[in-house]
């Protein structure tokens, strides 16, 4: 069997956010098209997604939340400054907002996020593998040093950074969208000499701003996947049967597959957004289970598997 090229995490995220959700990324892992799971802890199915991850043997990681919904600390939840005066956080820019206005308490997201890995070893019986943020909110100014803190001192090894390459490139990203993913991958540049600093880890490369939704088909990931072999290395080995070591680059793409949400059913408190509504959840759903994109892996020799893979290669 020949040595993969790319060992690559495809990582469902948002699993726990509605009862469609979990579905989709279940019927998702089982056919192949992905092969770990970010879980949204304060989200209306979190349990039912942590008993399908247990159920279908799915590795799972914590998809760290504070900007939508509601806290998990209870300390949090009547008066905070992560939350409105609904006692919901602020959102997706309305926390990004409050963060450069210096209206955010740093103590008080060192308490969500050691709060959410609680619930999060509560719901699994483990640590995750691996911690992101919802909405990038971990690559943030201030937030990444805490992040990074509270990653260390648990012993959760990896992260996402999301620096993708040939994003400033993407012809197909409308204005307001490749302004926004700009910043959030200035903003990750910025957060790499701090999880470095951490020794937190994350791989070589990372994939989905560009796949997101609607502009996810075969021939986009295709293009994803030669930008990030272009990309290389960066020292990992992947030991074969034969005993010799070859080095292989470790890749991540986020994705968000799922059935539609009915509406008023899911979310995190406030009821399912629009792109959880939409066909474009479903969509990316088709495109990952596609047989044409299960055979392009095949022929790149890129090898699909989880964060807690990563952990055995690297060396």
């Amino acid at each position: 069997m020949p040595q993969p090229r790319m060992m690559l995490v495809v990582t469902g995220d948002d699993f726990g956010y509605c009862p469609r959700r979990n579905q989709g990324i279940v019927d998702c892992f089982q056919a192949g098209g992905i092969s770990n799971v970010s879980l949204l802890v304060n989200a209306s199915a979190a349990k039912e997604a942590a008993d399908l991850a247990k159920r279908h043997n799915i590795p799972i990681g914590l998809h760290a939340n504070l900007s939508e919904g509601t806290p998990v600390c209870q300390s949090l939840q009547q008066a905070s400054t992560l939350t409105n005066q609904r006692g919901f956080f602020h959102g997706k820019m309305g926390f990004r907002q409050a963060l450069e206005r210096g209206q955010v308490s740093m103590k008080q997201v060192e308490l969500e996020l050691r709060a959410q890995v609680g619930l999060f070893r509560e719901l699994t019986g483990h640590l995750p593998h691996h911690m992101d943020g919802h909405q990038h909110v971990h690559v943030l100014p201030e937030v990444r040093e805490v992040f990074a803190q509270v990653l260390s001192d648990l012993r959760i090894p990896y992260t996402r950074v999301p620096v993708e390459p040939g994003l400033n490139s993407c012809p197909w990203l409308p204005a307001h969208l490749q302004r926004f993913y700009t910043q959030v991958e200035k903003d990750a540049l910025d957060s790499i000499p701090v999880f470095t600093r951490y020794g937190i880890r994350w791989p070589d490369v990372y994939l989905g701003l560009t796949t997101m939704g609607k502009n996810m088909s075969v021939s986009n990931v295709q293009r994803a996947l030669s930008l990030a072999f272009a990309a290389g290395p960066s020292g990992t080995t992947f030991s074969s049967a034969s005993g010799s070591d070859q080095p292989v680059i470790t890749a991540e793409l986020m994705v968000h597959p799922g059935y539609p949400s009915h509406p008023q059913v899911g979310g995190c408190g406030e009821g399912p957004d629009e792109f959880s509504q939409s066909g474009e959840r479903q969509h990316e759903l088709s495109v990952l289970r596609d047989p044409s994109l299960l055979a392009l892996y095949s022929q790149e020799r890129v090898q699909l598997c989880a964060f807690k893979d990563l952990l055995s290669t690297a060396v």
